[in-house]
């Protein structure tokens, strides 16, 4: 009986505990680190102007990202085609590998003819909208000559933009057992793209950024691929959140989706509403296969849109308090004065204006006559200093505003230097007389 008794007593206490724990700090922590609970393997969300970053969950972990890499395929075609080497109205007419892949029902694609013509706009809009398998590979040719060159420029491509963990294996997205046994030499054939959502927002900010035409095609709802031919056919966006499509979310104009058995259901997302865009990544979002992205996307655009909003902390050429001027070492002035190069705005959370911090990084403590007016000398870092975890920058924990000379400052000539150098050993020669008798008292 007291046995029973003391058993009873135990499971109160433990139940009382955990009652506790549930309402504990630790707990209260952990749900302010992670204010929307995205329910993906990995998802990010970066306000685009200032590269902030507003929520963050495994963003650094390198996931399989499905038909998402064609935005990379998007980015080379837009490059080479602003580079000259290759134009919208240049024909292509499909090999066998090409044919082959277009004609795989089970795969999204426009089936190509294979003594058909087509012209890269064509080719390019199948890829955007409709994800088109086959007409990204023909891209990837177009530009490189061969699927196996064009995934060599990928990742060259990946390096210069700054992404680091990444893997291209081909052009589509696609795994690489899905392509009929003639994937890219030099990769495996059970291989396929993988990428984290930190560097899926990189490259998505620097797409939008560099070739904002990228979303007069990406924002496409629905249209036709070669209209008005025999090989008509509708090409609707996978990107439901458009304007018009089952899960229309106000603002969203791109950018592309993905799914395959491994990736899971992908999505990266950009919108604007009251002058704010934001890109959103989510990495195998849990739930349906081509409706689980588009619900844990809504909840991070909600959050973005909802709590956040773009203010300016400081103005176009002014002053940080503090930090003000910066030594000059030889220079006709011994300091220049420093200003900020454009104006610092990022997404504040509403509420919470007086939390977020500027803090000047300077690249040297000293400078070098002669100085050049607008010389970069910094840059601004901004930290939030609430509750909530600060999640920093896409890139480098900074702002994108730099610091800069506010006037030019000349070398100093002989005689100043010379003048300098006395009047410093006379300073230097007194205060040691002074440290002298000091001691003597």
């Amino acid at each position: 009986m007291k046995s029973k008794k003391i058993k009873q007593l135990i499971m109160v206490f433990v139940a009382f505990a955990m009652t506790i724990g549930a309402f504990s700090p630790t707990s209260k922590a952990k749900a302010a680190n992670d204010p929307i609970n995205v329910d993906a393997k990995a998802a990010i969300i970066v306000e685009a102007s200032s590269g902030k970053i507003l929520y963050s969950k495994n963003a650094d972990k390198r996931l399989p990202i499905a038909s998402m890499a064609k935005m990379m395929t998007e980015y080379l075609l837009l490059e080479a085609i602003k580079e000259g080497k290759v134009k919208w109205d240049q024909k292509y007419t499909p090999d066998d590998y090409v044919y082959e892949i277009s004609q795989d029902k089970n795969l999204s694609n426009v089936p190509l003819r294979k003594d058909g013509s087509y012209t890269v706009k064509e080719l390019y809009e199948a890829t955007a909208i409709y994800s088109a398998n086959a007409a990204a590979i023909a891209l990837s040719e177009i530009i490189a000559g061969s699927e196996s060159k064009f995934v060599e420029l990928m990742n060259k491509k990946a390096k210069e933009l700054g992404m680091k963990n990444y893997k291209f294996v081909n052009a589509t997205g696609l795994e690489n057992k899905e392509l009929h046994g003639k994937h890219p030499s030099g990769t495996n054939p059970n291989d396929e793209n993988k990428v984290s959502a930190r560097d899926m927002a990189l490259l998505a900010d620097r797409l939008v950024k560099k070739y904002p035409e990228i979303l007069d095609t990406a924002s496409i709802s629905k249209t036709k691929f070669r209209k008005g031919t025999d090989d008509e056919m509708d090409m609707p966006n996978w990107n439901f959140m458009l304007k018009g499509l089952v899960q229309e979310y106000k603002g969203v104009d791109g950018l592309k989706t993905g799914s395959t058995d491994s990736a899971g259901s992908c999505f990266t997302a950009t919108a604007e509403r009251n002058g704010m865009r934001v890109i959103s990544v989510v990495l195998n979002a849990k739930g349906d296969l081509h409706t689980g992205r588009f619900k844990e996307t809504k909840k991070m655009l909600d959050y973005a849109f909802n709590h956040f909003s773009m203010k300016q902390l400081y103005g176009k050429n002014e002053t940080i308090k503090g930090k003000n001027t910066v030594e000059v070492d030889k220079g006709s002035e011994q300091e220049v004065n420093i200003v900020t190069d454009k104006a610092l705005k990022i997404p504040v959370k509403n509420g919470e204006e007086k939390r977020y911090k500027a803090k000047a990084i300077l690249n040297k403590k000293e400078l070098t006559a002669p100085v050049k007016k607008d010389e970069k000398v910094g840059r601004l870092s901004v930290s939030y200093q609430g509750e909530e975890k600060d999640y920093g920058f896409l890139e480098n924990n900074v702002s994108d505003v730099n610091l800069v000379a506010k006037e030019e400052v000349e070398e100093a000539n002989w005689f100043v230097l010379t003048m300098r150098s006395i009047g410093s050993f006379f300073a230097n020669l007194w205060n040691s007389i002074v440290d002298v008798v000091t001691g003597w008292f």
